[in-house]
């Protein structure tokens, strides 16, 4: 594996359109990966509802995004924040909306970057455990999380292709603080 010298940097509204597209070619790879073919994936209109999600994500001070640079370009981009769901303990756990890595820069290790932030920002919260969801047509990325510790938790709601979001959670040791 090579690994690319990247740095992190908190995300701003300049970097809307970079994110908003790295989303969408991240996206498009991994859903045509998993089977789904839907013209949708990269559909103007789709464009536009994943730039209006990434821009109240860096606009609202409860969600924090981080880019990855490298040589001057956008390749990763991480979302991260308190959980979406009722049903969990907001005062152990954070929630990783999302990581994204240009398709060209997967194996690079800027993901294994962008999940250490994640593990840094509940570490540095007091917070216990990470929960994420992930597409189960979405191979690559449950092995990325599963490598990284995650294990299923049993939950999971539709998605898209008659295919499952799967819910995971990642127990940090209590004794690393």
């Amino acid at each position: 594996m090579t690994t690319l010298q990247t740095f992190l940097r908190t995300a701003h509204l300049d970097d809307l359109d970079a994110i908003t597209d790295l989303h969408t070619r991240a996206r498009t790879a991994y859903y045509q990966a998993g089977g789904l073919s839907e013209p949708e994936l990269a559909s103007s209109e789709a464009r536009t509802r994943r730039r209006e999600a990434w821009m109240r994500a860096i606009q609202t001070d409860a969600k924090t995004v981080v880019c990855a640079m490298a040589d001057g370009e956008m390749v990763g981009a991480l979302a991260m924040g308190p959980p979406l769901d009722a049903d969990v303990d907001a005062e152990t756990i954070g929630q990783l909306y999302q990581i994204h890595v240009r398709p060209s820069r997967w194996g690079q290790g800027v993901g294994s970057r962008l999940h250490a932030a994640f593990v840094q920002f509940l570490r540095d919260a007091s917070l216990t455990t990470g929960l994420l969801e992930a597409w189960e047509g979405n191979s690559r990325a449950q092995a990325f999380y599963v490598r990284h510790g995650w294990k299923p938790d049993g939950h999971h709601r539709p998605g898209p292709g008659n295919a499952r979001y799967l819910r995971l959670c990642l127990a940090l040791d209590p004794a690393l603080y």
